[in-house]
């Protein structure tokens, strides 16, 4: 089952090493200056919290070409004392391969799926290449509640820079949680624990040919294992510092990717989502501490300026979507000034669910609805930068559970819509 995309030295590998209790799992795509650190912090947390635990690495590569499978395959914990470890360590085997099907990080869960599912392991995580607040205690955070909780899902919760995140927070997080009745802060985190169950129930879904193989995938994994009634919680790591993201990239390609995915789900899950109502909180671990954030600067002026061009050239479109009330209150807010520009979270929620049954009613060009969100988006974040400058992060977590409480008493609008 599912080992076709796995090249016949890996399965070697796999025959040597026969079975093992714990994977973890690292995609990469030219990360050679950062993996190594990650790889060290992932052989200390097995070594420290789970030395008589067979465990396997996996890194799963997109084509590197600067290394990253040679940093892999050579990096090592030199000193265990160092880390405090005085008794003899089980073995650590590494397996690094390229996956072969769509370029993206789906392709490179799969072959971590797979070679779960051949190795019949208990446990499993993935960890981003590029992390560089990881520690060894993450491992023993997103494992342990599957070995000795009996959970299925261990999603991240970090503390981010409260404007850092802002798809997350502003769609999917209070999106995912009136749908499915969760309230997983972070669904689209990027490290995450599953078990062996979990990662055989993923390899028999037929989306690896689709965008979830591209992108999509860490909102897949969630959605997948809350609407199969899988068991969640989620485990606080501490801060998330990761190689910065070029904010110069195309923001509208990522919003599309993440939004896109999650409305699809939407569909897959309609039998699901429609029957929940209200949320509640998760079980969470770890001991929740503060931590100091790299500040992330954001450009409000530019951010409106965006919004009232999308206002001037993508009303038919949006009229498509939209009550008129909402479109006279956009046309109307491009005569504000930019000190009193405000979209209100009532606004915003109607505009997301508006999309959404747009998306799922097909009305017109699916990329094209898509794609059309982006200036209403930069529109919502000036507004929630300008009203959060002087707050802090418990002020700006309580915006953000208003927010998502908007959207759960807004959901039987969406329902009677949708049908």
């Amino acid at each position: 089952m599912g080992s076709i995309t796995i090249r016949e030295d890996i399965h070697k590998a796999i025959e040597n090493i026969q079975e093992a209790d714990i994977l973890v799992g690292i995609p990469s795509y030219n990360n050679a200056g950062t993996i190594g650190h990650v790889v060290k912090a992932v052989q200390a947390g097995l070594a420290k919290y789970f030395p008589d635990r067979k465990s396997v690495l996996v890194n799963s590569d997109g084509g590197s070409n600067d290394g990253t499978i040679d940093v892999v395959q050579h990096t090592t914990v030199e000193d265990f004392q160092s880390i405090l470890l005085h008794h003899r360590v089980g073995p650590l085997y590494k397996i690094a391969t390229p996956y072969h099907g769509i370029p993206g990080k789906g392709s490179a869960f799969r072959t971590i799926f797979e070679i779960a599912d051949l190795l019949k392991v208990k446990a499993c995580a993935v960890v981003d290449s590029d992390l560089r607040s990881i520690t060894p205690e993450w491992i023993e955070l997103l494992i342990k509640p599957l070995i000795e909780g009996g959970f299925d899902y261990v999603a991240p919760l970090y503390h981010r820079h409260k404007y850092d995140g802002t798809i997350t927070n502003s769609i999917v997080y209070p999106m995912t949680r009136a749908l499915y009745g969760k309230r997983v802060r972070q669904p689209i985190g990027g490290d995450f624990g599953f078990s062996g169950n979990l990662a055989q129930y993923y390899l028999t879904k037929d989306v690896w040919e689709t965008d979830v193989a591209r992108y999509g995938i860490d909102i897949w994994m969630t959605t997948t294992a809350i609407a199969n009634n899988f068991k969640i919680c989620q485990s606080f790591l501490g801060a998330k510092i990761h190689d910065p993201k070029d904010p110069g990239a195309d923001l509208s390609a990522m919003l599309y990717q993440v939004v896109g995915a999650t409305l699809d789900l939407m569909d897959t899950y309609s039998g699901v989502w429609k029957t929940v109502e209200g949320s509640e909180p998760l079980p969470t671990f770890g001991f929740e501490y503060a931590v100091g954030l790299e500040p992330v600067s954001v450009n409000t002026g530019r951010m409106i300026d965006k919004f009232r061009l999308g206002v001037k050239e993508l009303t038919e479109i949006w009229s498509k979507c939209l009550s008129k009330e909402v479109i006279h209150f956009l046309e109307r807010t491009v005569g504000m000034e930019n000190e009193k520009f405000d979209i209100p979270d009532e606004v915003w929620v109607e505009i997301i669910y508006g999309f959404a049954v747009a998306v799922h009613k097909k009305m017109f060009n699916r990329e094209h609805i898509l794609k059309s969100l982006t200036p209403l988006y930069l529109g919502k974040v000036a507004s929630f930068v300008m009203k959060t400058r002087e707050s802090n992060a418990r002020e700006v977590e309580e915006k953000i559970e208003e927010l998502s409480l908007n959207f759960e008493n807004r959901k039987k609008i969406l329902i009677t819509q949708w049908d």
